[in-house]
């Protein structure tokens, strides 16, 4: 079983950690910092649980002055950079929890502590509450910051503000309209770092989830346009893709199926134990004269506690199928217990998806 992410707090970094901590506060109580760390509750407490109560820790044994801790701060972070910590170091990202938890009542304090911060840890959960709590002046920083020379600065200008970054607070203000941060994303669309343009990417496919014309015609507007953009517009558009949006659909190429027949789909595990995979074949035709290009997936229903299904899409392959072409297709879905989702015993359904069409359901059980 892979090791838990909450983990990576061992003996061994705080020994790493408070190593190069001394060196800047020479009186620091190590033995009493640790213990504060290792209490009884330690065992208990989930990742950010776990950075939350290092802040809180660190905290009680720096300066009761906010400032002068930030301070602190920076020096320690460039101290572990002499020492050999690598940049993007995710372990430390209790150093941007340390400016979310106790900084909001010193903008400027904080805003340029991030700054800093995120060159060695990504603060994008971190600026969240300030964009919040002052979206005017938090969303102008961040257009300053798209221009910045280092890329994880710019990558935080687009990655920070995304309507809809996982395991972060929302930001309602742009899932309502995210017109404030489309000059940010437009600059970064040609950026040289490829984790900025990825970064551009996730943030437009969140904006698709609510404002979805924007993106369709932002993809319009820069698709063809290089390499690069076409990967980002690809990438910025798979929840359209995968909702089947046929503007989306029609822009990559994705056309009209009436030459493709779905045939002889067979469910080989009618009765799939919580544990195992369904199983599942099907043979795609094209009886048209000329190829086809095609977006083939399959939808998913799982059985959710009330009763009804919720669908998820995966996709089989995205490919040219030759004129008068016959395809067997054969997939596995597994149905290991895994933790970003717990599956309900009984009826669950499945169909194919071509183009965003999509096909007749099958059912079939999910049993213990």
């Amino acid at each position: 079983m892979a090791e838990l992410l909450k983990n990576i707090y061992t003996s061994e970094f705080f020994e790493t950690f408070t190593n190069s901590l001394q060196q800047i506060v020479p009186n620091f109580n190590t033995s009493s910092f640790l213990k504060h760390i290792f209490n009884t509750e330690w065992e208990y407490k989930e990742l950010k649980q776990r950075m939350r109560h290092i802040v809180i820790a660190l905290q009680h044994h720096l300066s009761p002055e906010y400032s002068k801790n930030v301070h602190t701060i920076i020096q320690i972070i460039d101290q572990l950079q002499k020492d050999g910590v690598n940049e993007d170091s995710f372990e430390y990202m209790f150093f941007p929890d340390f400016i979310e938890y106790y900084g909001i009542n010193e903008y400027d304090v904080s805003i340029a502590a991030i700054e800093k911060i995120t060159q060695f840890t990504s603060c994008e959960f971190a600026i969240r509450p300030f964009i919040l709590a002052f979206p005017e002046k938090g969303i102008q920083q961040m257009i300053i910051w798209s221009r910045h020379q280092h890329p994880m600065v710019r990558r935080l200008s687009s990655e920070g503000c995304r309507p809809r970054l996982p395991w972060a607070m929302a930001l309602p203000f742009l899932k309502k309209d995210p017109t404030s941060i489309l000059p940010i994303l437009k600059h970064l669309k040609n950026d040289e770092s490829e984790s900025v343009r990825r970064s551009v990417a996730n943030n437009l496919n969140d904006v698709s989830k609510d404002n979805p014309d924007i993106v369709i015609c932002l993809a319009y507007d820069w698709y063809g346009k290089s390499k690069n953009i076409d990967w980002l517009v690809k990438h910025a558009c798979r929840t359209l893709l995968k909702q089947g949006n046929m503007k989306t659909m029609k822009l990559f190429g994705y056309g009209a199926i009436d030459t493709i027949k779905i045939e002889d789909l067979q469910i080989h595990t009618p009765k799939v134990r919580i544990g195992s995979a369904l199983e599942f074949t099907f043979r795609l035709s094209n009886t048209g004269n000329s190829s086809s290009k095609l977006r083939l997936e399959y939808g998913l229903y799982y059985q959710k506690a009330n009763g009804s299904l919720s669908k998820k899409v995966f996709k089989i392959s995205e490919k040219i199928y030759p004129e008068k072409s016959s395809t067997l297709i054969h997939r596995k879905q597994s149905f290991k217990i895994i933790t970003t989702r717990k599956f309900h015993t009984g009826l669950h359904q499945l169909s194919i998806i071509i183009n965003g069409h999509e096909f007749e359901k099958y059912d079939f059980e999910l049993i213990i």
